[in-house]
């Protein structure tokens, strides 16, 4: 019997569901996930995508970064279109900063090789899946030497940031866990969501019966009423994880309070370098002042972050916001609820 059929004869209330990965949200609007459910089915986007959720701050120090002569500043693709508060990366790189992008903290190390006489910086982005390769990357800037590299540390872990969802009372029924996530943390950190909170969670995979199984599988558990962590993305998660990846961040980070666009500090959602390895940490060698300056009032950005609004209660929204000149961050990453909802809910 197909998922969908099957998901429509589960239907008994009102169900909502959030996805916490950005890479479901992508996916959930480009295969039309939404229109395959029935109407009582409720899916929205939470803090899945990592450029997204970086705040202001950090754009801003990386633009003050940018502005000095002897400094090279490597990048992931989509956080150079991030708006700041009055520029980005972008712009500086067109005013004749030296940005360049690269695919991983290791090409960031192979440039600071060839440029010694540069201070090279790598702006650190990305949850648990993208925390172990810097962590890496750090361990052979000291194997090498290394005394030009330096790491603006961005990274963020999930489980603290749908502890945040949760207490703020957004009314969910349960959450599609991030799998990309889950196989290096593996499942057990989400544990303290049913047990705490009472809501069911299913880590789940990234193919449309992938997320169609995933949201029968929270519906049975509300139907019964029996909130749990289970793993529908079994081929790639197990209960405990990549251990491995996990001993490269405990060895090279500690847990610290970080700031999330539109939740303000989390306590202890962020990873900085330990003690050991402070001289690696940009902010510590080269620090940097900035003026802190109010977002656009107009860019709901936050609020759908925190699944509060949707893209289409914004007022920016396909307007004077679109993926070309982006007014928030929402709108730069593939995996952005504005970008997902402007290139496949548009014209629904």
């Amino acid at each position: 019997m197909k998922l969908t059929t099957l998901i429509k004869k589960s239907v008994r209330r009102d169900y909502t569901f959030m996805e916490v990965c950005g890479g479901h949200t992508a996916a959930i609007h480009r295969f039309g996930i939404p229109s395959l459910l029935p109407g009582n089915i409720k899916l929205i986007s939470g803090p899945g995508c990592p450029v997204c959720v970086t705040g202001t701050d950090f754009i801003d120090k990386s633009i003050a970064y940018s502005k000095m002569e002897e400094v090279i500043i490597t990048t992931f693709g989509d956080m150079i279109r991030v708006p700041g508060s009055v520029s980005s990366l972008e712009k500086e790189k067109a005013a004749g900063a030296d940005i360049r992008i690269v695919l991983s903290g290791l090409e960031a190390l192979e440039i600071a090789k060839i440029n010694s006489e540069k201070k090279v910086i790598f702006l650190g982005i990305g949850f648990e899946t993208t925390a172990p390769g810097t962590a890496v990357t750090i361990k052979l800037a000291e194997k090498n030497n290394l005394n030009n590299f330096f790491l603006l540390s961005a990274h963020k872990v999930m489980p603290p940031a749908m502890e945040a969802i949760i207490k703020e009372g957004v009314k969910l029924n349960g959450f599609i866990c991030p799998g990309h996530v889950a196989t290096i943390t593996g499942s057990l950190v989400f544990n303290f969501i049913p047990e705490k909170f009472n809501l069911g969670c299913v880590i789940t995979g990234f193919e449309p019966a992938d997320i169609l199984q995933s949201i029968l599988m929270l519906i049975q558990q509300v139907n019964l009423d029996t909130p749990k962590v289970e793993i529908q993305y079994n081929r790639a998660v197990t209960d405990r994880g990549n251990i491995i990846a996990q001993r490269h961040l405990s060895q090279i980070f500690e847990p610290c309070d970080e700031l999330w666009r539109g939740f303000g500090v989390i306590p202890g959602s962020g990873l900085k370098l330990r003690k050991e390895y402070e001289k690696f940490d940009a902010g510590k060698i080269m620090p940097v002042k900035i003026k802190f300056r109010e977002e656009d009032i107009l860019c709901i950005c936050g609020d759908i972050l925190r699944g509060l609004k949707t893209p289409e209660d914004c007022a920016l929204f396909a307007k004077i916001c679109v993926p070309e000149h982006p007014s928030g961050a929402c709108m730069v990453s593939n995996e952005g609820a504005c970008n997902s909802w402007y290139k496949y809910r548009l014209n629904e």
